[in-house]
């Protein structure tokens, strides 16, 4: 469970789209405009699914329509829905095993989701703030060179893409991991069936490639680039100082972040789309060839969401 709440931020698309998703344990996580699903294959190969409307998080707090911090509101609520679908696909494995064993039901409630998701915040804070300043700050020592701002920063700022690219290709040595990265690339072919306009159905999506420039590896690359150039310009002398800044301004970095994603995404011919171009080839990790009985997982999540939007009445539209 460490290791699917660790890559939240990797397999969801946080953008306000027209359609997009999130892969978790056996299953995809869909969202409409309005709209939520979540489809679970057990292990007896019936597909089970959970829906619920959900507002856009600008409609619901206006503030959230500004730039940068449209970006915070949308990826804050992503993050949530995430972790509710991770919950969902976590007890329908849970249950289904339970049943096997003919144990008692037991489920993960909120409090153990919402206890794992505070020890990994304080492991992100830990493995990509702490560790990479620690480190720097030992090399600088003994390589003087990298005791200027720019320079010292700039190394911090490589030693954290390198922890990032280390602890993803750790994880998808992984069965379990590697098969939520099959979810994953079930998810965005299907996403690039529904966009294209085409019938979405199995045959269809397969044609897709696994990629998607929304994808949440894209948008975690470019965080960490544009983090390295905030930094260069921040004054912080000590090390307890260059920390705090680090943990103060993520936020603000966040939505700078998220609003350069949003117009690459929007100008794919332009040269600010190079920005997401090394997210699209680290999906070669992220992202693997799915199965047929998993894109229809992903079909299944989809047609739920859309089923939802159609009886609110949503307006389709892109954001």
């Amino acid at each position: 469970m460490f290791a699917h709440i660790q890559l939240l931020p990797v397999l969801e698309s946080g953008e306000e789209t027209l359609v997009g998703g999130q892969a978790v344990m056996e299953g995809v996580m869909m969202r409409a405009p309005h709209s939520y699903c979540v489809a679970v294959r057990k292990p007896d190969g019936t597909i089970v699914m959970e829906e619920k409307p959900v507002p856009r998080v600008s409609e619901k707090y206006p503030i959230f329509k500004y730039p940068v911090l449209r970006g915070l509101g949308t990826l804050g609520q992503a993050m949530g829905l995430g972790l509710q679908a991770l919950q969902f696909s976590a007890n329908a494995a849970i249950t289904a095993e339970q049943e096997a064993d003919g144990k008692e039901k037991k489920e993960i409630s909120d409090w153990m989701m919402y206890g794992q998701m505070a020890v990994s915040v304080l492991f992100f804070i830990f493995l990509y703030k702490l560790v990479p300043l620690k480190l720097a700050e030992y090399i600088s020592n003994a390589a003087p060179f990298f005791k200027g701002q720019i320079a010292f920063n700039f190394l911090d700022g490589m030693i954290r893409i390198g922890i990032f690219l280390g602890f993803l290709y750790f994880l998808s040595r992984s069965k379990d991991i590697r098969r939520v990265f099959e979810y994953h690339g079930a998810e965005h072919k299907v996403v690039f069936n529904f966009e294209s306009g085409k019938p979405v159905n199995v045959e269809n999506a397969q044609t897709f490639v696994t990629w998607h420039p929304r994808c949440g590896t894209s948008f975690m690359l470019v965080i960490m680039v544009i983090s390295m150039l905030v930094y260069m310009v921040i004054p912080a002398p000590t090390f307890a100082a260059k920390l705090i800044s680090r943990i103060i301004l993520l936020p603000v970095i966040t939505g700078l972040s998220y609003e350069l994603i949003r117009f690459a995404a929007k100008r794919q011919g332009s040269a600010m789309a190079l920005l997401t171009a090394p997210g699209l080839w680290l999906q070669r990790i992220t992202t693997k060839t799915p199965s047929n009985e998993q894109a229809e997982v992903a079909i299944t999540a989809l047609n739920g969401a859309m089923a939802l939007e159609s009886r609110q009445g949503g307006e389709l539209v892109i954001a």
